[in-house]
């Protein structure tokens, strides 16, 4: 296995143990170089709500679905879903991934159309 995906997969679950301690229900990203997918999960790991580029729906509204900008607007239809479904509260799992370019626009998104992580 390549060097960097070991290291994303070391962090990933160091952080999702310090997650299964707190009981909070986790936003977790995964990212592709063609794709953003984000998923709402239960403390019992369930998951409760997805979204990602690959929709049909969301597809259509985008050019390319690899870019800060699709990561905006996946955050803003995973946060407007999280509500829907009555859930304010998360804890943000970023998958190992370091948290600068899409991981943080799709974060910040979440944040300014209401989710509290």
């Amino acid at each position: 296995m390549n060097i960097k995906k070991i290291a994303r997969i070391r962090r990933a679950t160091k952080l999702r143990k310090n997650l299964q301690k707190l009981k909070m229900i986790r936003l977790s990203i995964h990212r592709t170089s063609r794709h953003i997918y984000a998923q709402i999960i239960s403390v019992n790991n369930k998951i409760l709500i997805t979204a990602s580029t690959l929709e049909k729906k969301i597809k259509k509204k985008l050019i390319y679905t690899g870019n800060i900008k699709s990561a905006i607007f996946i955050g803003k239809k995973i946060a407007t879903r999280a509500i829907k479904y009555g859930i304010l509260n998360i804890s943000f799992d970023r998958s190992g991934f370091k948290y600068h370019g899409r991981i943080k626009a799709l974060a910040n998104a979440a944040r300014q159309t209401g989710l509290k992580f």
